[in-house]
């Protein structure tokens, strides 16, 4: 078997004190204040002079800043956090301009998770402890699994979500093996009644987790507490933990999912979905949310690459359900309420597994035929339209 070395993640529950808290906190809020300075400035030097300002200029910005004296607390902090907000940035702009991504936002005090990235230089690494800059005492981590053997973090990344609890995430630099061979092809089709249907005949069943931890019950609640209240805070940290746990269970379901999709199997094949479009139906953008279909993907698609598996991904406009998967005859139409339809040639079809059969043979005619996995881009209408 070949291997690989490749820059993996290992995420675990940390335990700081209240002198660790407090430093991570001010620099939670130097890493904010920076980010979003660097980003107004970027985005006032394009608006008046239509100049793009480069990293390199975004840090001699930095320099001036922490010798202002309204700013000289960003100088009481590690620098390290600080130059690689300035990093993530940059990187965000070239999502942007690379039209990969919206233009960067600015972060939020009060939403998203407070998060500062420490190079190799901003933290020690010894005897499996690990100490930030700034700091006299190693972190309390729970290793819930050790690190690979042999191998030191690169990086490491200390958060704290909304519902307050703490994570510290370390880069390794560790080598992955293919799975063994095998003869085994799959098809995937992704749904919301059941989180997805194989070619085999199996039907995965989706959790729904936001309906089974009663996320809209917990949301209705602190909707309905005072706004500045003492109870309306502690709703909304019965929301944080509600999020929290979803997110925790709606991951674990997914990674098991899709490794053993690519343990099982040589080939996987699904479709191009267009889930940023589909979130557009309000009847429909919540589930579609729930089942975590681009999250799918993209564990599909690294797993694959990392264990020697291929991912073929279809067009999206491939009518996978209203094909007849033995004859290959086309329906004219097929409404989502129809769940079973027999074709002329008398083969009775379930619509997500005949789908999946036939998402199955249009991936292995691209792999067979060389064709393309991924939908051309359609023509730019002509005329005034938009």
């Amino acid at each position: 078997m070949s291997g690989r070395v490749v820059k993996r993640a290992f995420r675990y529950r940390c335990y700081p004190s209240d002198a660790q808290a407090r430093e991570l906190l001010r620099t939670f809020g130097c890493v904010r204040l920076v980010y979003n300075r660097a980003l107004e400035a970027r985005t006032a030097a394009w608006c008046r002079d239509r100049q793009r300002v480069s990293y390199t200029e975004s840090s001699s910005m930095l320099t001036g800043w922490k010798k202002d004296p309204d700013f000289a607390f960003l100088a009481e902090v590690s620098s390290v956090p600080l130059q690689q907000s300035l990093r993530h940035l940059q990187g965000a702009f070239v999502n942007f301009w690379e039209r990969r991504a919206a233009y960067p936002r600015f972060r939020s005090k009060r939403k998203g998770k407070a998060s500062a990235e420490y190079t190799r230089s901003a933290f020690r690494w010894r005897d499996g402890g690990l100490t930030l800059a700034k700091m006299t005492e190693p972190l309390d981590i729970r290793w819930s699994r050790p690190l690979p053997e042999g191998c030191e973090p690169t990086s490491v990344t200390v958060s704290r979500d909304s519902a307050g609890r703490w994570h510290v995430s370390m880069l390794v630099d560790t080598a992955v093996h293919d799975f063994p061979a095998v003869d085994r092809v799959v098809g995937v089709d992704a749904g919301i009644t059941h989180l997805v249907t194989l070619s085999t005949g199996e039907k995965v069943a989706n959790p729904r987790h936001e309906r089974r931890d009663r996320l809209a019950l917990a949301q209705r609640r602190l909707a309905r507490k005072e706004a500045g209240s003492a109870n309306r805070e502690r709703a909304r940290r019965e929301v944080a933990r509600v999020h929290a746990r979803i997110f925790d269970r709606r991951r674990d379901a997914l990674h098991k999912l899709t490794t053993r999709l690519v343990r099982e199997n040589q080939t996987v094949v699904i479709e191009d979905l267009a889930v940023r479009n589909m979130v557009r139906n309000h009847r429909l953008a919540r589930a579609i949310s729930d089942a975590s279909w681009s999250r799918m993907r993209a564990m599909l698609a690294y797993k694959c690459d990392w264990y020697g598996r291929d991912l073929v991904v279809i067009d999206r406009f491939h009518p996978s359900s209203k094909a007849c998967s033995t004859c290959g005859a086309l329906r004219d139409e097929l409404p989502l309420a129809v769940r079973e339809w027999t074709c002329p040639c008398g083969a009775v079809h379930d619509r997500d597994v005949n789908a999946a059969r036939n998402i199955l043979a249009a991936g292995l005619a691209v792999t067979a035929c060389g064709d393309r996995a991924r939908p051309r881009r359609a023509p730019a209408p002509t005329g005034g339209g938009r």
